[in-house]
Order: structure tokens, then sequence, then C-alpha cells
């Protein structure tokens, strides 16, 4: 007779051929916001679902899905907090493309890189504004965009910029004089920009950057993760990654 449950579930386990193991989901749930060229909502909406949403990241991780056999939704919502949290709590989601930071590294399981987010300061083209260092940029009226890398970033370096709940917000700002510089990343600035109708923006200065990735929610099976990973990796072995690029800029 078994005398303790741990024992009635050793014996359990046992009858069954081996430990249990978590299964794969039937689907993945894939989350992004509006971050061109990576990920765009047509008409620039903040809601958006499958075939509806372009972008670099948004057909890189359709067709490595699609590869790697794997089912999936794709959904464009607003704001960045909220997809991020859904991510980090519930099973089942995942969320493209977004910057691998050390802070980040256990809070997810990773796919990628998708592609690179080169951080810089633009300034408008009349701008007299030089500097080297963020600490000498600290004097200047900062634009970035809430809960984004880049504002993380700042903000841990002692900075208070001004925070936009829509990085494309930044670029009005930047036109009319209400900032002085504006964090943000190359090609994303730039694309931005062309798409406002603005030009002639400068970089002042390069600060760093990150690679992005899919993260997906922890608890997604390891045999999921590296079918993803090695879909990628064929992609772009093939220049895939590259031609997809491509169509954008």
């Amino acid at each position: 007779m078994l005398k303790t449950p741990l024992a009635a579930l050793a014996a359990v386990l046992l009858l069954l051929g081996g430990p249990v193991h978590a299964e794969a989901p039937a689907r993945i749930d894939l989350l992004t916001e509006n971050f061109p060229p990576y990920n765009m909502a047509q008409g620039g909406k903040n809601y958006a679902r499958d075939e509806h949403i372009s972008g670099i990241g948004a057909d890189t991780v359709r067709e490595m899905f699609k590869r790697a056999g794997i089912d999936y939704t794709l959904t464009l919502r607003f704001p960045w907090d909220r997809i991020y949290n859904t991510t980090l709590q519930q099973p089942g989601y995942g969320l493209f493309v977004t910057a691998r930071l050390p802070a980040r590294e256990d809070q997810f399981k990773w796919v990628g890189p998708v592609g690179p987010d080169h951080w810089v300061l633009l300034a408008r083209g009349d701008s007299p504004i030089s500097v080297t260092s963020l600490e000498e940029a600290s004097q200047y009226r900062i634009g970035a965009y809430t809960g984004g890398a880049i504002a993380e970033h700042l903000q841990n370096k002692g900075l208070v910029p001004a925070l936009a709940l829509n990085d494309r917000n930044n670029v009005a700002k930047l036109v009319n004089g209400d900032l002085d510089l504006w964090a943000t990343s190359d090609p994303v600035g730039f694309y931005l920009a062309r798409q406002e109708g603005a030009s002639g923006f400068k970089t002042v200065l390069r600060f760093g950057g990150a690679d992005l990735y899919l993260a997906l929610n922890k608890e997604t099976p390891d045999e999921i993760v590296q079918r993803l990973q090695t879909a990628l990796d064929e992609m772009r072995a093939e220049g895939r990654l590259e031609a997809i690029r491509n169509r954008y800029l």
C-alpha cells in the first residue's frame, strides 16, 4: 500500500512510461504593435489582424511559422505594455519584434535575430546641436517612445525623456520645435519621418542598439522554439531575410 501522495504520484508516472511533458500549443497567438518598417497596420491603425499587418517583422514570422509547420495568428494592437504583459503572463503567446536586452533575457524564450535596431539621436537638419555622449545630450529636450527599449536605456542612464505613446508623434514634435532631439532607431526613425512627410533629419549621435527577436512565453516547449529557430536560420542562409527587408527599405 502506498503510504504517501508522493509515492502514489511516482507510481502513476512509472505506469505512464515516464515524466509528463508540457504539450505543444495548438497554435501561437503572435502580438505586435505599429513599429514601421518592421510591423505595420494598414492605414496606420492601432488594431489589425492577420493579412492586414505588413512589415519586415510580420513577413518574416509568417514565413518562419509556415516553414516550421506551426499554426499561428497575428494581432496588432495598442499599447505596447498591454501586449508585452500578455506575452509575459499567458502561455501560447508570442511578441514580435522586441529587443533582446539583459533585463528581459530570463522573461521569455527567444527566436532570432529578425533584424537590427541601431539607436540614434536625430535632430532637424538646421539644428546646431552637436554631442558626443548621452551625458552631453541630457541638457536638451529629448523625445522617446514609452515602454520601448530606447526609453528604458535613457532612463537607466539618468536621462528624463519626454515620452510619447506612439513614436510617430515625435516626428511632428521635432519638426515643430517641441523637442530638440528624438531618440529613436535607424531605420525606424527615418522611415517614420518619410511617412509623415518630414525630411532633412540628421543623426547627432549613435548610442547603441540591440538585435530584434521574436519573444515567446516561457512555457513554450523547447521543441517549438527550436523548429522556429531552424526555419529562421534557413531563411537567412537562403537570402530570404535580405529579400524581405528590401521590400520595405
